[in-house]
Order: C-alpha cells, then sequence, then structure tokens
C-alpha cells in the first residue's frame, strides 16, 4: 500500500539532524512496548512484515506525529485484538485501569522459558528471516532488469521511488520470506532476494540526480523484471501483487487522484 510511511524520495520534511546523545528509549512506557514485540512473535501472534503492515495502517497524521514505538504498539494492539488474544473493551478498561492508577500492580503471570529464550536470542542476535525454496534464481549478476509500476493495496517492500526504473543486479542474496506474501497473512512463500544498482539520474532524472551517484537496492525476485536490451521492452513473467481480494469500490477510490476535488 502508498502511504506517509514511504518517504523515499520525499521533499519538505527537513534535514535529518540526530542528536550526539541520543537516548536510546525516551520513556518507560518504551522500554515495554520493545520487549512486547520479540515476545509476541515468539508466542506466535505475527511475523515482521504482518508486524510492519500493522504500522503502516495508521492514521497518516498520528503515524508523522507519534514517536516511533507508538507505531509498534499501535500494530502489537490491532494484532492482539484481530487473533483473539485479548477483546478491545478488555484492553481499553485496562489501559485505562493503569492510566488512573499508574502505581497499581501488575497482574500475574507464568514464565514460559522457551518464550523467554526466544526473546534473549532474537533481541541479541536478530531472527533470520531467510528460508529455502525449491526455486531456482531467475536473474545473474550483470542482467539488466527494472523494477513492477505498480501500486499494491496489500504491504509491499517495493518503495515508491524505484517503480518502474531500470537497474543492474550487482548481487544475488539467497531465498527469504517474501513480504507481500507474509505481510498480508498469506504464508511465507519465499523468494530470491537480489541487490540491484540505480543511477541516480534513472531515479530523479537528468539534471535532477548526480551523473555519479548510484543506489543500491535490495528486491524480492517478484518485483523485477529482464529487460530486453534489443527493443528495450521488459518481459514480464509476474508481478509483486499477491492474488487477494480487493477492496470494496469506495476504499479503493479514497486515494488521491488528479481526476478527483
Amino acid at each position: 500500500m502508498n502511504g506517509v510511511f514511504d518517504l523515499g524520495g520525499t521533499d519538505g520534511l527537513g534535514p535529518v539532524d540526530p542528536s550526539d546523545s541520543e537516548p536510546v528509549f525516551r520513556a518507560e512506557w518504551e522500554k515495554t512496548v520493545f520487549a512486547m514485540y520479540p515476545a509476541c512473535v515468539g508466542a506466535g501472534y505475527f511475523g515482521i512484515d504482518q508486524f510492519r503492515h500493522g504500522t503502516e495502517k495508521m492514521d497518516p497524521a498520528t503515524y508523522l506525529s507519534s514517536p516511533y514505538y507508538q507505531h509498534w504498539l499501535h500494530s502489537i494492539e490491532a494484532h492482539v485484538i484481530e487473533i483473539g488474544a485479548i477483546e478491545a473493551d478488555e484492553l481499553a478498561r485496562r489501559t485505562r485501569h493503569y492510566l488512573d492508577n499508574p502505581d497499581a500492580p501488575l497482574p500475574e503471570h507464568s514464565q514460559r522459558q522457551e518464550l523467554l529464550d526466544f526473546v534473549d536470542i532474537a533481541v541479541s542476535a536478530g531472527a533470520s528471516a531467510a528460508r529455502r525454496t525449491s526455486k531456482q534464481p531467475r536473474f545473474t549478476v550483470g542482467d539488466k532488469v527494472r523494477t513492477a509500476h505498480v501500486s499494491p493495496f496489500g504491504h509491499t517492500r517495493l518503495a515508491r521511488y524505484i517503480r518502474g526504473k531500470q537497474a543492474v543486479v550487482v548481487a544475488h542474496r539467497g531465498s527469504f520470506i517474501y513480504p507481500d506474501s507474509a505481510g498480508n497473512g498469506l504464508g511465507d512463500a519465499p523468494e530470491h532476494v537480489y541487490t540491484i544498482k540505480f543511477t541516480s539520474e534513472e531515479l530523479w532524472g537528468k539534471g535532477f540526480g548526480d551523473p555519479n551517484a548510484s543506489v543500491c537496492f535490495d528486491v524480492w525476485d517478484p518485483y523485477v523484471e529482464l529487460v530486453d536490451e534489443e527493443n528495450g521492452a521488459t518481459a514480464w513473467v509476474q508481478g509483486p501483487q499477491v492474488k487477494k481480494k480487493l477492496p470494496p469500490a469506495s476504499r479503493r477510490w479514497s486515494r488521491c487522484s488528479s481526476k478527483r476535488g
């Protein structure tokens, strides 16, 4: 889906000016939210791609004006309600209780050692998304490819600013969970991943991109197709959009369009 979370190539947001003493956490509650994420993954509530998609569904104004870990909390809450781990009314009631009684004791809970072990490993070393696939890689280093020019309604890692652009394959990274499938609740469906290199002018246009600069981007196999150098055409075999029922027409038209006022 397209949204304010996809900021690549966006103007007018001001300079990136990180502080030399930037704290890891700005508030105590952020530490708790950080711990909740691997615990929920380890419990099987969601995977990283579903988690990311949850943050993408936030109200745009709230997304841009809220701290980073509020994005995490929004996605966690949405998923635990969706899978039935807690009812929305119960979550609201408990939240209200602790807002009104910040020193109230936390409820008792059992500690599952295997879950604690998973959290320790996930926080310290991460959890690999590498998966085996019987598919063979379709591209090799040096191949000229073009990215899909699409606007999926579901989760995707195909950034807007690289769509419909030509690049060169510079590396094959192996096979990994396919976000466009996993993020939309359709299973891991692993695909090969490549690093492709764009010229700056290909992305931003002549006179705007630095002619001596380039940008590398990791893409999943369905995001790209081979360019026919003889006639400049692109031989599309498959696209990045996982087969999925489209939302109602009223929702589809909610996108900004030059045809609408």
